[in-house]
């Protein structure tokens, strides 16, 4: 594929810039009427499934966790989240953005983040209203 179709599909699917892969399993938590269906819908697009939901009995390629402030305790939800990851699995925390409801400081990811055992390795943009943080655990590979 050509950059330019590269970037004419990153433009139309969002969800592109986050490096899912066909055949992934990726396990939703976090579903509510506020996430962003068009990066919901390009994942599924992607991996060529739906995406799982919370009652998933199996581990995980990725872990796509939508979380606001008001929702607990992060640490606890990425702990819990990691559980649920197959080896070399990552999560995508998904957050709202500066000054929308919910919004989680950097600074509060990071830390979580770190008391979970588990790397940030990168940011997006993940669409009108959400922020993405790719997490993954010191030893992965990926």
């Amino acid at each position: 594929m050509s950059a330019t179709a590269d970037h004419a599909e990153e433009r139309t699917n969002p969800a592109t810039r986050l490096g899912f892969e066909p055949g992934q399993v990726v396990l939703e938590i976090g579903y509510d009427d506020d996430v962003e269906q068009e990066l919901r819908e390009g994942i599924e697009a992607i991996i060529g499934q739906e995406l799982e939901d919370e009652e998933y009995d199996d581990v995980a390629d990725v872990v796509l966790l939508w979380f606001r402030d008001e929702d607990g305790d992060l640490t606890d939800a990425l702990v819990d989240a990691i559980s649920l990851l197959d080896e070399g699995g990552q999560i995508w925390l998904l957050t709202p953005k500066t000054g929308r409801d919910g919004y989680i400081e950097p600074s509060d990811i990071n830390e979580a983040a770190q008391t979970a055992g588990l790397s940030q390795t990168r940011s997006i943009n993940a669409g009108k209203d959400w922020t993405g943080s790719r997490l993954i655990s010191p030893q992965s590979k990926r």
